[in-house]
């Protein structure tokens, strides 16, 4: 439960190598959804983003370029704040780590930390990916390649500054099993609690300015600027007046939601919080980690040339209907998978036939049989009292679900209570009732345009444009969810369809690209006379990090081992599968998924939601598999 009094929530602040994609655009609507929202019921809010600007990718970007990497930072700006404009989006601070504000917050912390002794210099050497900003082990290593990016690594051996990490490793242990709302969803918080099973390193925090110049030099050696981690991860205190206000900063602090990707949960959940116990600063209330926009089962990257620019979704369709979709399409803390059709149905079903259809007939039978005016409200019948009733309830039924970060159940029981209304005037069919009883037909249409009143509220955050269309098309404004906020002899103002419906014939679905076509298996009719299946035993089964739906299985043929990446994750867990077996198909190219070799694929069975495995009697192992 937020403080009522105050709301603070962030974005992660993003990386200014490139233009922003689909990514990050859902994190910062999802932040402007909870700020606005928070606003509405009084809450005195503050909501912070940005841009992370320092670190070697920068460096490498503005080189190819030719130019300094400031003027590339200057360049990338403007790009992401047109997006967030073209977005709607209504931050109140938006930060950059090249400004002055930041530096000197840094410089600050990373003194106060050496002085207490928690910095030193020490020699190491590792395999040092640009992309990762990060060193890895020889074991981190896929055939010695970046385990995310899949490119060989240097190795690289220098002298650093040191964060004692390590230090604060049972004490973080401690803080997330005494706060269980510090990590979520749970699941997350498992990870991290698993992650802090193995010994804790201690961290990195400086490059060598001979092979690394551009960030914050650090303040007890001119020799070295300071890792891009250790920068970023402090714009959080810097927004809100650490160390340059403290009346701003005690109103703030600690922030209520970080929001972040799952990909960097491990920064967020381990480095950042032993950096705040260094600092003496308090911990964040909830660091949330939502999952990955997908294509198929590969995260939208743009390795894989499978980016979605939100712009052209804007173009073709609206903002509001952007920021709809993926707000209701997205289980918080799961992936989602974007297609053009499921966008086309939510677009069609929800705002078009629900939500735009109730404001047109509500408007054209006002318009047609009551002058345009807003008829008197009447005495309810208990047709009227059911719909007022569920109006009083939504309210809080939204509010509770919003809190539990329940936003797709949220917009859900909107929509809900839009379909009542909906058949309310069905069943009570005002266009036929006017003919017999006027007032009993004004008493309807009122009862059906508050009703709409009150969706609108309640879908504003979501849809801030098109919702205060219709407020203005009413009469009204303001965030009040109390039943009878219409004033009867109130003129409609006229409206063209809010939301017209699409034509998905018209529009194409992304393609993946070539990278991710190139991770299909695909056996066509002529090829299935060719099909060589075998039956393994499952020797092992792990999950693939950064990926929800695949497991990674090592099986067996005879004295042949085999490595297979399988999307079952969410029907069997590792344990059901070890000692199983099972029927693959043999003869299949090697393919990489996530950067993983894949050599065979599963047989399965699928009907509606639920896969099944062909999972077999111990049979000899190596053997052709007969399927009938």
């Amino acid at each position: 439960m937020t403080d009522k009094q105050k709301f603070y929530i962030t974005t992660p602040i993003y990386y200014v190598n490139d233009k922003p994609h689909i990514g990050h655009a859902y994190t910062t609507i999802l932040a402007d959804v909870l700020a606005r929202y928070h606003r509405s019921i009084g809450a005195d809010t503050f909501f912070l983003t940005g841009l992370d600007e320092h670190g070697q990718k920068v460096q490498e970007a503005a080189e190819v370029k030719e130019i300094s990497p400031q003027e590339h930072c200057d360049n990338m700006a403007p790009e992401f704040l047109k997006l967030w404009d073209q977005l709607h989006i209504k931050y109140d601070d938006f930060i950059r780590t090249t400004e002055k504000r930041h530096e000197l917050v840094v410089r600050e912390v990373l003194q106060k930390v050496y002085d207490s002794g928690d910095i030193y210099h020490g020699e190491y050497g590792g395999f040092y990916c640009v992309g990762c900003e990060r060193f890895y082990t020889e074991k981190e290593l896929d055939a010695g390649n970046c385990p995310q990016h899949q490119k060989p690594l240097e190795y690289v051996a220098e002298k650093n500054y040191f964060f004692k990490m390590s230090k604060y490793q049972q004490r973080l242990i401690d803080y997330i099993n005494d706060n269980p709302e510090f990590i979520q969803p749970n699941h997350r918080r498992n990870e991290v609690l698993g992650f802090l099973r193995q010994d804790l390193a201690d961290l990195c925090i400086s490059r060598p300015k001979s092979r690394m110049s551009w960030g914050i030099e650090l303040p007890f050696d001119k020799d070295y600027v300071t890792y891009v981690w250790f920068d970023a991860l402090l714009n959080y205190v810097t927004g809100p007046g650490y160390a340059s206000d403290d009346e701003k900063f005690a109103r703030w602090w600690p922030a209520d939601y970080h929001l972040i990707g799952k990909d960097i949960l491990t920064t967020h959940a381990v480095y950042w919080p032993t950096m705040l116990f260094a600092a003496g600063i308090s911990q964040p209330k909830t660091i949330f980690a939502h999952g990955w926009w997908l294509m198929g089962d590969s995260k939208m990257s743009k390795s894989l040339g499978n980016i979605i620019n939100p712009l052209d979704l804007i173009d073709q369709f609206g903002v509001d209907p952007v920021r709809y979709y993926l707000i209701r399409e997205m289980v918080l803390g799961q992936d989602a998978n974007f297609t053009m059709e499921s966008f086309v149905k939510r677009y069609n079903s929800d705002l078009a036939n629900d939500f735009g259809n109730l404001l047109s007939r509500v408007s054209k039978l006002i318009g047609k049989n009551f002058d345009g005016c807003i008829p008197d409200a009447g005495t309810m019948t208990p047709a009227e009292c059911a719909v007022t009733q569920s109006a009083t309830r939504i309210g809080d039924t939204v509010r509770g679900l919003i809190e539990k970060m329940r936003l797709n159940e949220a917009i859900e029981e909107t929509m809900q209570f839009i379909r009542s209304v909906n058949r309310y005037m069905e069943q009570n069919a005002p266009w036929k009732l006017v003919r017999e009883d006027k007032a009993a037909a004004g008493r309807v249409l009122y009862t059906a345009a508050d009703a709409l009143r009150i969706g609108a509220v309640l879908l504003h955050p979501v849809m801030p444009s098109r919702t205060m269309v219709v407020l203005k098309i009413l009469g009204v404004e303001g965030s009040d969810l109390k039943w009878g906020g219409l004033k009867p002899g109130t003129k409609l103002k006229e409206h063209e369809a809010l939301f017209p419906r699409i034509d998905l014939k018209k529009h194409k679905q992304p393609q993946p690209g070539p990278k991710e076509k190139n991770m299909e298996n695909v056996i066509t009719i002529d090829d299935f006379a060719k099909v060589q299946l075998k039956t393994a035993e499952v020797l092992a089964v792990e999950k693939v990090e950064g990926a929800d739906r695949l497991l990674k299985l090592q099986i067996k043929f005879g004295t042949e081992q085999r490595q297979i990446v399988a999307g079952i994750a969410q029907f069997y867990t590792p344990e059901e599968l070890i000692g199983k077996f099972i029927v693959v198909v043999y003869n299949l190219q090697p393919v990489k998924i996530r950067g993983i070799e894949s050599r065979g694929m599963l047989l399965a069975a699928k009907k509606g939601k639920k896969l099944s495995l062909i999972i077999l009697d111990k049979a000899e192992v190596g053997s052709g598999a007969s399927i009938s």
